[in-house]
């Protein structure tokens, strides 16, 4: 397997082609930057290896307390944290749950603590779909998927590296697909 060094020295080197390709694809610059930090930002901090105390797990300081149950549930190298297709998925719509907990534990006690409105369910998903709103009308319509596809190509890089690594050693790489 390609140490963390490896990883980042490839997430960097394919950060270019992917800028490149990205705005030959689209001719839209603010995609383009979307896809580009996404992919830096899914190599470096985002990727398969949050299921281990890894580079990118460490990265993350005093946050990484929000990747221990991911690591607590799956394996290294499982098709839920590598696998091409699930991964990324995975990781985004763990992420974004842990986050909304996360966010709700601090802001209910918060609200109630200094005598304020605790706000609902329905108050919450409203302020992220405003929040959705600002995004798609700042930075274009497309950009929620070119900020996934960004993040998707940088895990998948990692993917790809551990994949060919395991192919020269075993001669099998179906466990990541």
């Amino acid at each position: 397997m390609p140490s963390g060094r490896t990883h980042d020295a490839l997430t960097i080197i394919l950060a270019a082609p992917a800028f490149v390709i990205t705005y030959a694809a689209t001719r839209n610059f603010p995609a383009t930057i979307a896809v580009t930090v996404s992919f830096l930002f899914g190599g470096f901090m985002f990727g398969p290896d949050l299921d281990t105390v890894s580079k990118q797990y460490s990265r993350w300081g005093i946050f990484r307390l929000l990747w221990f149950p991911y690591r607590s549930v799956f394996k290294h190298r499982s098709r839920w944290s590598h696998g091409l297709i699930f991964g990324t998925l995975f990781r985004v719509v763990y992420c974004m749950g842990v986050l909304t907990i996360a966010a709700f534990l601090v802001f209910v006690p918060a609200a109630a603590i200094s005598g304020g409105h605790v706000p609902g369910v329905s108050a919450f998903t409203e302020a992220l779909r405003q929040l959705g709103g600002f995004m798609r009308g700042t930075f274009g319509g497309n950009i929620l998927p070119a900020v996934f596809l960004g993040m998707w190509i940088g895990a998948a890089s990692h993917t790809f590296a551990d994949m060919a690594s395991t192919y020269v050693r075993t001669g099998r790489v179906t466990d990541f697909l």
